[in-house]
């Protein structure tokens, strides 16, 4: 079976939805961070007046939200493409043609 091809006005989809992903991360992880720590600040790796445990702790829950949330976003842009022209954005992978 031949593959299509995805539209070229993917790619600019595709930045959006990275910028979007990255902004709702954001604003999901600095409200994590005040229900979990009461603090409006998160400390960051060259903070010289918080713990090890505390920036390793911010680091972490940083990455699993963007991570998250970016997989989410991705996916449903995905699906939203394929919905519309029929073709998955990310060609042979997860087993769609």
């Amino acid at each position: 079976m031949r593959k299509k091809k995805l539209p070229l006005a993917y790619k600019p989809l595709g930045f959006l939805l990275g910028w979007m992903s990255g902004a709702l991360a954001g604003m999901a992880f600095r409200a994590t961070w005040k229900a979990l720590r009461h603090e409006e600040d998160a400390p960051d790796a060259l903070d010289k007046d918080r713990s090890w445990g505390e920036v390793l702790l911010a680091s972490a829950v940083q990455g699993a939200i963007f991570a998250v949330v970016r997989s989410a976003v991705d996916r449903t842009g995905a699906t939203a493409i394929e919905r519309s022209t029929g073709v998955w954005p990310s060609g042979d992978k997860g087993g769609r043609d």
